[in-house]
C-alpha cells in the first residue's frame, strides 16, 4: 500500500516592501509567526504591528489596569527582538471585541496609514482546525482584517477617514493568516527561529501564567515543533505557514 502524497506548500510572495500585522493581543504574532517577520526585516522589509486591544483580560491575578501597561511594554520589547519599531494598539476591550464596521474602519485606518502590500493576520475561522475552538477575539479581527483590506481601497466605504487625511489605499496585494488549519504557503523558519524564541520570552509574564515549565523550556519546545510539523509540508525545512489570499 503507498503512502499518500504530502501536499508541499509554496513559497510566500517575495516581491514586496511593507507588511502591517493585524492581531488582537499582545503575544498573537509570537506564537509562530514571528520567525518569519525576522526573516522579511533582515531582507530590509518594512513590517508594522497594530494590535486590538493591550490584553489587559489576560491575566487572572492582574487587574486590567495593571495587566494592559505590562503586556504593553511586553509586545513593545517583543517587537524589537525580530526588527519591528512601529507597534500601535486600537484600545478595543480584550475579550470582548466585536466585528462590525468599527473596527473594520480601524483597521482600514491603520492599512491607510501605512500603505502596505501585505496584510497578516491570525485564524479568523472558529476553530484551529477539529474540535479546538478559536477565541471571539481572533475571529473578530481576522474577519475584520480580510474586510479591511478592501475597505481600504474605496473611499465611499468610510469617507471620515479621508476628511482625516487618510486617503484610500488599494496596493494590498496579499493577506496571510497565520495559524490556519488549511495553509497555502510557507516561509523558511531557520533563519529567524532563535529570534522568535527570544521574542516570545520578552512575554514572561504571561507566559509564566500559563506553565508550570521553564519559560525558555517551554517556548523553544513549542516554537520548535510547531516549525518542525510545518516543514514536513516544506521540504523538510522548519517553516511557519500561511494561509494567502490573493487580492
Amino acid at each position: 500500500m503507498t503512502e499518500p502524497t504530502i501536499t508541499q506548500l509554496e513559497p510566500m510572495p517575495g516581491d514586496w516592501r511593507r507588511a502591517l500585522a493585524v492581531v488582537a493581543h499582545p503575544d498573537d504574532l509570537e506564537y509562530g509567526c514571528s520567525a518569519a517577520i525576522a526573516a522579511w526585516t533582515d531582507g530590509g522589509r518594512e513590517v508594522a504591528y497594530v494590535l486590538a486591544t493591550r490584553g489587559e483580560a489576560g491575566i487572572d491575578t492582574l487587574a486590567p489596569a495593571d495587566c494592559g501597561p505590562l503586556r504593553e511594554r511586553e509586545q513593545r520589547a517583543s517587537a524589537a527582538v525580530v526588527g519591528v519599531s512601529e507597534v500601535e494598539f486600537l484600545d478595543h476591550r480584550d475579550g470582548v471585541i466585536e466585528y462590525g464596521t468599527a473596527l473594520r474602519r480601524d483597521i482600514a485606518a491603520a492599512i491607510r496609514r501605512h500603505r502596505p502590500e501585505l496584510v497578516i493576520t491570525l485564524n479568523h475561522r472558529d476553530t484551529w482546525g477539529g474540535v479546538a475552538w478559536n477565541t471571539p477575539d481572533h475571529v473578530a479581527v481576522g474577519r475584520a482584517t480580510l474586510d479591511a483590506a478592501g475597505d481600504a481601497g474605496n473611499r465611499w466605504i468610510f469617507p471620515e477617514l479621508t476628511e482625516r487625511g487618510l486617503e484610500p489605499w488599494d496596493g494590498v496585494r496579499w493577506v496571510a493568516v497565520a495559524g490556519s488549519s488549511s495553509p497555502t504557503h510557507a516561509v523558511d523558519a531557520g533563519p529567524g527561529l532563535e529570534r522568535a524564541v527570544r521574542s516570545l520570552l520578552e512575554h514572561r509574564t504571561y507566559i509564566e501564567v500559563l506553565t508550570e515549565e521553564d519559560p525558555e523550556t517551554y517556548v523553544r519546545g513549542l516554537l520548535t515543533g510547531f516549525a518542525e510539523a510545518a516543514g514536513e509540508r516544506f521540504g523538510g525545512k522548519p517553516a511557519v505557514t500561511f494561509e494567502v489570499f490573493g487580492r
